[in-house]
């Protein structure tokens, strides 16, 4: 019986098995969301893959229909993360009483955290128009993923990738700037 297959039953220690043998490619998805993040970000690649093996592990039993499935999922997961981590910051940086005499907006880190928040809900509402698209825009702009990479995981035609992610971008867009 394969390893995703028991995972899907519930089995940790098939779990526990499994994640040694995806550990780079993990690691690589995780590299890719942190790649945009400013350099003072306190969450490492290596934190991260923990913290989405905690959520995973904490689930409990999911139905990962094949290899890429899992990876798809793993990488939501770490989206999530990030938005989460990316709310505290910027509550903290709000909350914290502090002032420091800088024009508005020229704190990288706060932007980046405001970025990552508008992009999370504008990406939240385009799932409700389009779920593919939405998809797509997970994998290219928090995981890091190519068109190529993303068109095979999701056994799609690089093109059709492409323009997918090129309408899902004008869509975001206005939302965004709306």
């Amino acid at each position: 019986m394969g390893l995703l297959s028991r995972v899907n039953r519930g089995d940790r220690a098939a779990f526990d098995d499994l994640m040694p043998l995806v550990y780079s490619e993990l690691h690589r998805i995780a590299e890719g969301y942190l790649r945009y993040e400013s350099p003072d970000h306190t969450l490492q690649p290596t934190a991260l893959i923990h913290e989405a093996y905690l959520r995973l592990v904490q689930h409990g039993a999911a139905d990962y229909q094949s290899r890429k499935h899992f990876f798809v999922v793993v990488a939501r997961v770490m989206r999530h993360l990030l938005v989460d981590h990316a709310r505290a910051r910027y509550a903290a940086k709000r909350d914290a009483g502090v002032t420091v005499p800088m024009e508005e907006g020229s704190d990288p880190a706060t932007q980046r955290n405001r970025t990552v928040l508008s992009l999370d809900t504008a990406l939240a509402a385009l799932a409700r128009e389009d779920a593919f698209q939405a998809r797509l825009v997970e994998m290219r702009f928090f995981g890091g993923m190519t068109a190529g990479e993303i068109g095979v995981c999701l056994e799609t035609p690089v093109h059709t990738v492409r323009r997918e992610l090129r309408r899902a971008q004008v869509w975001l867009r206005q939302v965004i700037e709306a």
